[in-house]
């Protein structure tokens, strides 16, 4: 009965030393990527139009917002595309020759079944470049509510700056 302990500590003991490996290396695979080394050129005598338009059914900034904003800025005749996850919101400035609303909704449902376009409007300049308007403007230099309001209810719209306004607290528009 002594032997067959001994055997059994010296098999235990060789079948440690024999399954476990010092030097493990990782196993490297190459994955050939599809890469595009040209540069989309802009045709300067192009007519530019913005669209703004909500994406429902995202779930991630990284997945779900970036695809799609990848997806439309390699577009021919997009120049910008950008996806705010946050606000669920696109922000596409593109060729009107080339690219049609339609045709920015089809890319966004062909990025994923789940994702859907709501609100797809032209406007003039993107609801980022605007500026809330701060405390001290007046109702001459801002648009929306008077200016000596303030906002009471979450579904009031701030006040933003006109275009034209040269008052300090508009003279820095926000950054896009």
């Amino acid at each position: 009965m002594k032997n067959l302990k001994h055997i059994f500590a010296i098999l235990v003991v060789v079948t440690f030393l024999t399954s476990c490996k010092d030097n493990v290396s990782p196993e490297v695979k190459t994955v050939e990527m599809e890469t595009s080394s040209e540069v989309k050129e802009l045709d300067p005598n192009a007519t530019y139009a913005k669209a703004e338009f909500t994406i429902e059914g995202m779930t991630c900034a990284m997945g779900c917002a970036k695809t799609i904003e990848n997806k439309m800025a390699h577009m021919e005749g997009v120049k910008s595309a950008k996806v705010d996850f946050d606000k669920k919101l696109a922000m596409v400035e593109y060729d009107e020759a080339k690219v049609t609303p339609a045709s920015l909704e089809e890319t966004v449902k062909k990025a994923g079944e789940v994702y859907e376009v709501k609100d797809l409007k032209k406007v003039e300049s993107f609801s980022s470049e605007t500026m809330a308007c701060k405390p001290g403007c007046t109702k001459d230099c801002c648009a929306g509510k008077k200016a000596e309001e303030k906002e009471t209810a979450s579904n009031d719209k701030p006040m933003t700056c006109k275009e034209d306004c040269k008052m300090a607290c508009c003279a820095q528009k926000a950054k896009a």
